[in-house]
């Protein structure tokens, strides 16, 4: 069952809308701001976002942009504003599609349904590959000299960030925003378990690092061993 989020503040639009997706079996929650639409987006991970732009904390092109920096789910902008000029802007800030109101259920759903298909056959990523260590996203497995690693969810995340962005230095608020969608930072402690725990199973130690190199001060680099 798909999960839509329904950020809209307008009473009487938001409960046609849930209604429509009720009878056409979605999983449907909603948040009247800007603030609870970010909040739920990074909580509840949804299929796809309706986001109006008309409303009462933030503008929503301002919070298209934020919604786009923690989570790639189709976002369908759905408002009264007609003009070209604001469709552009919202097109340009990640929207995927952009319904002007008033419009039918009917409709409504059938932008949703398209959204979902293109969501659900994404091109395959490539593997990522730094010396023996090979990392296969889609497939959700790590391995190092030919043997499999044992990674926990969020350990391989982290793991596939750093390699993704090889030989850059990776700030910890960066990877707690990226892998733990924690959006105001706080709780490094976190980085610093996973990191220990990577570099054990990657055979590997902060004194005597690998493919993680910590650059005090500045974050964390993964980098082919010398």
């Amino acid at each position: 069952m798909p999960r839509v989020l329904l950020i809209e503040d307008d009473p009487g639009v938001r409960t046609a809308l849930l209604r429509t997706l009720a009878e056409h079996d979605y999983a449907a929650s909603f948040a009247v701001t800007a603030l609870g639409g970010l909040e739920a987006v990074t909580r509840e991970r949804p299929d796809v976002i309706m986001l109006d732009l008309g409303l009462p904390d933030l503008d929503g092109q301002d919070v298209l942009r934020m919604i786009r920096a923690v989570t790639q789910a189709p976002v369908l902008v759905a408002t009264a504003r007609d003009d070209e000029a604001d469709i552009v802007v919202a097109l340009e800030r990640g929207a995927d599609d952009y319904l002007v109101k008033p419009f039918g259920g009917a409709h409504f759903i059938a932008r949703l349904k398209a959204l979902l298909r293109r969501a659900a056959s994404p091109t395959r990523p490539p593997a990522l590959v730094i010396g023996e260590l090979v990392l296969d996203p889609a497939a959700h497995t790590a391995q190092l000299a030919g043997c499999v690693l044992d990674l926990a969810p969020r350990e391989f995340d982290m793991l596939a960030y750093l390699a993704a962005r090889a030989g850059e230095v990776v700030s910890k608020r960066e990877l707690l925003a990226e892998v733990w969608h924690h959006s105001y930072g706080g709780a490094e402690k976190t980085v610093d378990v996973h990191l220990s725990w990577l570099r054990r199973k990657l055979g590997e130690s902060a004194a005597r690092p690998r493919y993680l190199h910590t650059v005090h001060g500045v974050g964390i680099r993964l980098a082919e061993p010398r």
